[in-house]
This record gives C-alpha cells, sequence and structure tokens, in this order.
C-alpha cells in the first residue's frame, strides 16, 4: 500500500518532482537528437554525390588528396592534354587558352591559364561549361580548381587571368594518349540583370530640370 500523501505537500512540490524524474529522459532524448541530427547531415554529402553522379550523370570535381586514392602509382606514362575556348554569340568577351596543349604524367597535378577580357561597355557575369574528350576519358580527368566553379564578373574593359589546376588519373584507359580540355563562356543573364540594376540604384539621379 502506498503511503499517504502529506496533506502539507504543495502543487509546486508536485510539479518540482516530476521535472526532477523527467529531467534524464529530457537529457537522454535531446542527445539522441543531436546525434541523429549530425549523421544525417554527415550522410548528405555522399547522397548528394551518388544522386548527381548516378541519377543525373553530374561528375563532381574531386580535390588532390581524393582524387588519388585508388589510382595506380605515378609511372613514365605521358599523355597529352589540349585546350580549347569558346564564348556565345551573347557574350562580348574574348576568351582563350595561354597554351594550346601540354604534355603531363598521370597522378601528377599540373595548372595553365585561359585568359577573358570584356569588350563591352558594361558589367558582365559569365559562367562557363567545360568539357573533356574523349568522352570515355571525361571521368579521367579531374579539377582541383577551376573558374568554372564559380560565375565570372568582368567590368567594362577588365581582363583576367583564370588559372585551372588538374590532375589526370593514373587509371586512364590504355590507348587513350590525348585528351580535350574545352570550355564554353555563357552569359548569365540572371546574375548579369541583378548587377546592373545594383549599379543603375547606386548611380545620383538627374536633377529635375526648372520650371
Amino acid at each position: 500500500m502506498s503511503a499517504a500523501r502529506d496533506p502539507r505537500e504543495s502543487p509546486s512540490q508536485d510539479l518540482a518532482e516530476t521535472r526532477r524524474q523527467a529531467s534524464p529522459k529530457m537529457v537522454k532524448l535531446m542527445v539522441g537528437v543531436a546525434l541523429g541530427a549530425f549523421a544525417f547531415t554527415f550522410a548528405l554529402v555522399p547522397l548528394y554525390r551518388i544522386a548527381c553522379e548516378k541519377v543525373f550523370g553530374i561528375r563532381l570535381e574531386r580535390g588532390v588528396a581524393e582524387a588519388d586514392v585508388g589510382g595506380r602509382a605515378v609511372g613514365d606514362r605521358i599523355v597529352t592534354v589540349q585546350f580549347d575556348g569558346s564564348v556565345n554569340s551573347k557574350l562580348p568577351w574574348e576568351f582563350r587558352p595561354h597554351v594550346i596543349s601540354m604534355k603531363v604524367r598521370p597522378g601528377e597535378q599540373y595548372e595553365t591559364t585561359y585568359y577573358a577580357r570584356n569588350t563591352s561597355d558594361a558589367a558582365i557575369v559569365g559562367s562557363a561549361s567545360p568539357s573533356v574528350a574523349p568522352a570515355r576519358a571525361s571521368g579521367y580527368f579531374n579539377k582541383t580548381e577551376c573558374f568554372c566553379f564559380t560565375a565570372q564578373t568582368l567590368q567594362a574593359g577588365e581582363s583576367r587571368e583564370m588559372p585551372v589546376r588538374f590532375i589526370v588519373d593514373p587509371n586512364l584507359p590504355e590507348g587513350v594518349e590525348t585528351l580535350t580540355l574545352s570550355y564554353t563562356f555563357f552569359k548569365n543573364d540572371v546574375l548579369t540583370a541583378r548587377l546592373q540594376q545594383g549599379a543603375v540604384s547606386k548611380t545620383p539621379s538627374s536633377p529635375l530640370a526648372a520650371p
């Protein structure tokens, strides 16, 4: 039989006792939620990579350390990498590689640069779309730094050197002796419109004519 309740105990004392008993459960619950959220966040990166590469056919670029994993030891093999650049007709830019081709050793990192200049009289944002040929070699060309990762803004008449760092995977199939890295720059209409609207909004308004 349970002990009789002391009539002198107040409701506030009951509430405090209930909270004291529930505190360990709440702590365990919050710790579990935090661990679950961390695990979910940690899983987002591989899930995103799998979705892009397997479902949408988009190969995500990898860093130097990741690109070397699973690769064969660097040997004496030499391949040729050719560089090409063009602009869409809507984009008034000059764009070209500084070098046309390069002899590289698979497994080692190399760097080259492209030249871009805005020939118009207004600021423009451009986005570069890369491609690698032949198609069966595209998965073995890893860019560790590239201007194609972000949109590029050039003011009127501005020019810029744009670096590209890359590694050719040592697992490049035999028989592939030449790869071609091509870029096409397109005008980013949305970002260009925002840029130009912002410039207009910062320009002082002209004084009104006297009546």
